[in-house]
């Protein structure tokens, strides 16, 4: 009989046995789908939402982020799947696609925890300084934080390639950070900017290198 002290002994030198190369890519391989998956089945869910606002009665765009009202606080969960019209869900697809499927690669939770984080912010930044007499609807608040993370998370995790990646999207999309600016009415700003900031807090919170946890 083994004792209970060789026993744990030997089970922990078999959970610190490392994950084989290819198993590893096994795993990411997968995630990558699935997160793939999420972004393609967000795409699409936009699309058939615009279509069923086309043609059921009644305007959903009332369930948008109503600025000042406790019931307008509703938005921040309906806003991002909600537009004025298919020009609105076409400025939408390409840039919340492309970038989805970059930060979608590193999988589903991953995409998910991003996509919560700066709609949440995003939705509340609208919220707050919005006017009374406005409702924010749009996936731009979240194509502005999926993009304004891509470009930073590479510095909060000090991964070069991640770094590599962010300047690639900024030299891409990088104009469309000056819609964080009030230079066009009937545009929502506020829902740009504080999705910006809210991409760049889903780095810090998501991907910043943490100290070594001293040994006990």
């Amino acid at each position: 009989m083994m004792s209970n002290g060789n026993l744990d002994a030997g089970m922990s030198s078999e959970q610190a046995k490392p994950e084989s190369p290819l198993a590893e890519l096994k795993r990411a391989g997968s995630a990558a789908r699935s997160g793939l998956v999420a972004v393609a089945a967000l795409v699409a869910l936009l699309w058939i939402i615009e279509a069923l606002d086309a043609v059921l009665p009644g305007n959903w765009h009332r369930f948008g982020v109503r600025p000042h009202r406790v019931a307008g606080l509703r938005g921040i969960v309906f806003a991002p799947f909600l537009h004025a019209g298919w020009w609105h869900v076409i400025a939408n697809t390409v840039p919340l696609a492309v970038l989805g499927a970059l930060v979608a690669v590193g999988g589903l939770k991953r995409f998910a925890s991003v996509f919560v984080l700066v709609a949440v912010i995003s939705g509340l930044g609208m919220w707050i300084l919005g006017s009374s007499n406005e409702v924010h609807i749009g996936a731009s608040g979240v194509v502005f934080g999926l993009l304004t993370y891509l470009v930073v998370r590479g510095f909060f995790a000090r991964k070069l390639g991640q770094i590599a990646v962010g300047i690639g999207v900024a030299m891409a999309y990088g104009g469309l950070l000056f819609g964080v600016l009030p230079t066009r009415s009937g545009v929502s700003w506020q829902g740009h900017l504080f999705g910006a900031i809210g991409g760049v807090v889903a780095a810090w919170v998501l991907d910043r290198k943490r100290p070594p946890t001293p040994p006990s």
